[in-house]
């Protein structure tokens, strides 16, 4: 009548059943190990009680019916949320108000829905334009800026819905792009440029964003603005004369607008720019050429050349603009031939004289090209060889648009008038005047008779240093077309695929080959258009706006040296061939570099070294002045044989001023030109001294050279017979010279110049002073210390001169350290007189060189002979 045991069935079941009152059949069910709700939930079992009547085996007790056991495991909030990603990445484009930007995802393991649920996600960071829902739908709340923040970082927290936060927070990073605009991407504004680099590169990683669009065809013009130098672009500012001998134009030029000298003072009235020879016209100047300067007759070829800027006429009725203009001088007004700007046209015109057929002729031609009013200088040149008128303009022809013909002029004796920058009214007014006046700026305006240009010297004479360049044109790919202006400022191109224009963008440079450019902003501007298939124009595309920065070159300093002080007998300057005046004149220019010390620790104190480099390059004048009274040309010129001359690129002229040799060639060529200049004499009696000053210059005088000043002496035969010996002697000046000397030592001697009598015999009559003090001190001195007088002797030998202004004259005395101890100061003086006419008697100046030289060294090594050594040193 008892319950013994409680028995469950069901397999590994954690749980058994105890009896806890055997009478009362009272039991309890209890875990026989820890539960978890997160590996099971519940459990179902069922279970059966059994009395006490079992026999030995077990095998006779009664069971009761079989009861379902229900076990619900309570959960408990052990875990905390944690989130799917470690990190959670989204991208939105600036200017717009998302719903849902992206969504986090958290997870708890707890098993029961109170516990495993996210009730709530939170942003921890504060201040950002974000907001979060309890899906974990991210949002933003205002709008975003790609300029104001490129990027956004925020940590997101969950909660489940015991409130329990995640262990963890997780970082959302929302990278903002802005709005696709398209157009150029990766491009710099400023680009840097140091003279000497050669051709670099524009937009190395420049491409284009068309933001997706069908894109057919790509249109791109590069373009760079130098109109604010000089004519339009960075020349060698060369005069227009050495302009056309460097690019092989025919000679003849004649320049009608030359900066205003003695010679040229018809351009002295006018407005001038300063960095170049630019004549500005305002509408109230004009310039006469005088008579003379151009032949009345032009013949049926010539050419006319400038450069000219021009922007649109003033006022409501455009009046005509005289560029060049031939008319009567009194009486009629007829004009002969004129060059004029007339509603933005080009005209010229030309009336031929009247001859025996009295016909209808061509005697106007126009011109209509938008860059005659475009405020840009541009290159003109003029081509007539009547009947046919040819314009270049930039190097590009172009043929009449319109042709009028006229009667031809009737033959008068009226004198005609060329004028610049307005046309002479001489008849049909109370008062000559002049009228159609210019407004503009002309350079280099020049009339060439009897001769025509070539493409090739017309292309040259207006060709650029500097422009835009195509690094490896052959890299440019297949489908792009290409194509610069005449003066490389411009470049377009043109392509169908955008990547094949991106490389070829990468491609273009900018090049400067001026040694010295001028240095400054270069503007560049490059625009495009893009076509989309079916459309015209599909994707605007904003233009480029940059600019090249051209550093200052490192200026050069150009030095003259030479000998510049020197004495010749009369005859020799009245003899034909006269007397070079700078035979061993030498230039040299050079640059001074700033450079940072490699070892910063040797130059604690200089943070910079200079550096001083010669540097080659070409000048464009030297000028030979005579200072103080004109030459007199009845007694005295400069000469130069003009084979000296043949094959460069020099010319000269000559006037009682001095000697001017002009044109663009190297210093070494200017050298050996003025090594050669001579100077006569042949009236030396009234002339004692002449001084003259040699200046060179580069780039049109934007770089000048020292002035190196000469004196050069006349004696007279009224001075001592010594005199003329000593300057006998020296007739054939030498450069250099080197004396080997026994203690090995070598020393430059240059020739020795003579000033005057006087200052001989006053150097004659120290130097025996000094001898006499010598001998009193050699008397004294023990027998170790002779040698040391002897090398003393040997010093002074040397004479170390320099190229500078000084004139020295040897005494023969000098070195007479040796004498015998029993002599007495009146032989001495006999001795100094002796070797005063040993000098000039034995004086040749027929002796080589060579020979000299060797005579010279063997006679100072035995140190016995010393009339000999002093005659070889004079």
């Amino acid at each position: 009548g008892e319950i013994c045991a409680f028995k469950i069935h069901g397999q590994e079941m954690p749980f058994e059943a105890v009896v806890l009152n055997k009478t009362s059949g009272e039991g309890r069910l209890r875990a026989k190990s820890p539960i978890d709700c997160e590996l099971q939930k519940e459990y179902t079992f069922i279970i059966q009680a059994y009395d006490c009547g079992s026999g030995p085996g077990g095998t006779n007790w009664k069971k009761s019916h079989k009861a379902v056991v229900h076990i619900q495991v309570k959960d408990v909030n052990e875990f905390s949320p944690a989130f799917k990603e470690s990190v959670y990445k989204a991208t939105v484009t600036e200017g717009k108000i998302y719903d849902s930007i992206l969504q986090v995802e958290a997870i708890d393991e707890d098993c029961s829905p109170q516990y495993s649920q996210i009730c709530n996600y939170e942003i921890v960071t504060t201040n950002v334009p974000f907001a979060i829902d309890r899906n974990g739908n991210i949002r933003n709340t205002e709008k975003l800026s790609y300029d104001k923040q490129h990027q956004y970082e925020i940590m997101v927290t969950a909660l489940d819905c015991g409130q329990k936060h995640a262990t963890e927070d997780v970082l959302v990073r929302v990278n903002v792009k802005p709005v696709c605009k398209p157009g150029w991407q990766d491009w710099n504004k400023r680009i840097e440029y140091r003279p000497g680099s050669g051709s670099i590169p524009l937009f190395p990683s420049i491409h284009l964003e068309t933001c997706d669009g069908p894109v057919s065809s790509i249109h791109t013009t590069i373009e760079l603005q130098t109109n604010y130098i000089g004519k339009g672009c960075d020349r060698e500012t060369y005069s227009e004369k050495s302009l056309q001998k460097l690019c092989g134009a025919s000679s003849g030029a004649i320049d009608l607008l030359p900066s205003p000298s003695a010679t040229t003072n018809w351009t002295a009235g006018l407005l001038m720019d300063s960095n170049d020879i630019i004549f500005k016209f305002d509408g109230k100047q004009g310039a006469k050429i005088p008579d003379g300067i151009v032949p009345k007759n032009l013949t049926d070829q010539f050419t006319i050349t400038l450069w000219m800027k021009h922007g649109p006429s003033p006022g409501l009725r455009a009046e005509k603009e005289t560029i060049l203009c031939n008319s009567d001088k009194t009486e009629m007004n007829r004009h002969h031939y004129a060059l004029y700007v007339h509603n933005c046209r080009l005209v010229f015109l030309l009336r031929k004289d009247f001859d025996q057929a009295d016909t209808f002729r061509p005697a106007e031609f126009h011109w209509k090209l938008d860059q005659i009013c475009d405020k840009e200088w541009h290159y003109y040149v003029v081509n007539v060889e009547f009947p046919v008128v040819t314009l270049y303009m930039d190097g590009t022809t172009y043929e009449p648009y319109l042709v009028t013909n006229d009667w031809p002029i009737h033959p008068s004796h009226i004198a005609m008038q060329l004028t610049v920058g307005a046309c002479w009214q001489g008849g049909e007014v109370t008062k000559p005047r002049f009228a159609q006046y210019f407004h503009g700026s002309l350079a280099s305006l020049t009339i060439r008779p009897g001769k025509i240009e070539s493409q090739k010297v017309i292309s040259c004479l207006q060709a650029c240093k500097e422009g835009l360049d195509i690094n490896s044109l052959e890299s440019l790919g297949q489908g792009i077309k290409y194509h610069f202006n005449p003066s490389q400022s411009v470049l377009v191109m043109e392509g169908d695929d955008i990547e094949n224009i991106n490389q070829a963008l990468r491609k273009v440079s900018y090049i400067n080959s001026r040694q010295f450019p001028t240095a400054g902003v270069r503007r560049l501007k490059v625009s495009s258009k893009v076509q989309c298939f079916g459309e015209d124009v599909c994707i605007s595309i904003p233009d480029i706006d940059a600019y090249v920065m051209v550093f200052q070159a490192n200026e050069p300093k150009i030095t003259i040296t030479g000998m510049d002080h020197f004495a010749r007998p009369a005859a020799q300057f009245e003899s034909e061939r006269g007397v070079i005046l700078l035979p061993d004149i030498r230039i040299v220019s050079t640059v001074t570099k700033m450079e940072h010390p490699v070892d910063l620790r040797e130059h604690d104190r200089a943070n910079k070294q200079v550096v001083v480099e010669e540097m080659l390059h070409n000048l464009d004048f030297c000028d030979v002045l005579v200072i103080g009274a004109e030459l007199d040309p009845e007694q005295e010129c400069l000469e130069l044989d003009h084979g000296e001359l043949q094959g460069k690129h020099l010319d000269a002229t000559n006037s009682t001023a001095g000697y001017s040799i002009y044109g663009v060639d190297s210093m070494f060529s200017y050298e050996q030109v003025l090594r050669q200049l001579r100077y006569r004499n042949w009236g030396t009696s009234a002339t004692s001294d002449r001084k003259f000053r040699v200046k060179c210059s580069e780039l049109n005088g934007r770089y000048t050279s020292n002035e190196f000043n000469l004196e050069v002496n006349i004696l007279h035969s009224s001075n001592s017979n010594f005199m003329d010996h000593v300057n006998h002697m020296i007739v054939q000046p030498q450069l250099l010279q080197s004396v080997q000397h026994p203690e090995g030592s070598v020393s430059s001697v240059h020739n020795s110049v003579v000033p005057s009598v006087a200052t001989i015999v006053i150097i004659i009559c120290v130097s025996i002073l000094v001898f006499v003090i010598t001998l009193g001190v050699y008397r004294i001195r023990t027998a170790h210390q002779h040698s040391a007088a002897e090398h003393e002797g040997a010093k002074e030998t040397e004479m170390d001169w320099d190229d500078s202004a000084l004139t020295i004259t040897v005494n023969p005395m000098e070195k007479y350290e040796k004498p015998h101890p029993t002599e007495e100061e009146s032989e001495e003086e006999d001795i100094d007189d002796e070797e005063e006419d040993t000098t000039s008697a034995e004086s040749d100046d027929s002796e080589e060189e060579e020979e000299e030289e060797e005579e010279e060294e063997v006679i100072v090594q035995k140190g016995d002979n010393q009339n000999a050594t002093r005659q070889e040193q004079l």
